[in-house]
């Protein structure tokens, strides 16, 4: 292998969530910060929790809206 060309190797790099839990693994990066992790992900703790990110969550229900009363507005124009 060449030398000098591999990053440097953490075996006790620092990983930090959001939520205070700190983890440590191997890593080429002494600290990491990460959003979220299994300490507070809904799918481990079995709460349901929006993760909204940049408003994705009220754009999707705006645009559901938007398509429920148009496709209302179609219906009631087929009756008529």
């Amino acid at each position: 292998m060449k030398k000098d060309i591999h990053p440097t190797y953490y075996p006790n790099a620092v990983i930090k969530c959001v939520c205070g839990n700190k983890i440590t693994a191997g890593s080429t990066k002494k600290e990491t910060g990460v959003e979220i992790c299994a300490k507070c992900h809904p799918f481990f703790t079995g709460k349901k929790k929006i993760i909204d990110t940049a408003g994705r969550v009220e754009k999707f229900k705006s645009r559901q809206a938007l398509a429920r009363t148009s496709g209302q507005a179609k219906a009631a124009k087929k009756k008529k």
